[in-house]
């Protein structure tokens, strides 16, 4: 954690604003690799 969001498990747990602001960057990440997933997909199948 400490590596790709900057924040440690401790202070993670103890702010509500850093969970919010690293789940948003998550989800982020998460839908940039669908996207990256479905464009790999279909130059694949073209």
């Amino acid at each position: 954690m400490q590596q790709s969001h900057g924040v440690g498990y401790e202070e993670y747990s103890r702010q509500l604003n850093e969970r919010l602001k690293v789940e948003k960057e998550r989800e982020m990440d998460y839908k940039k690799g669908q996207i990256a997933i479905l464009e790999i997909e279909q130059s694949v199948y073209r």
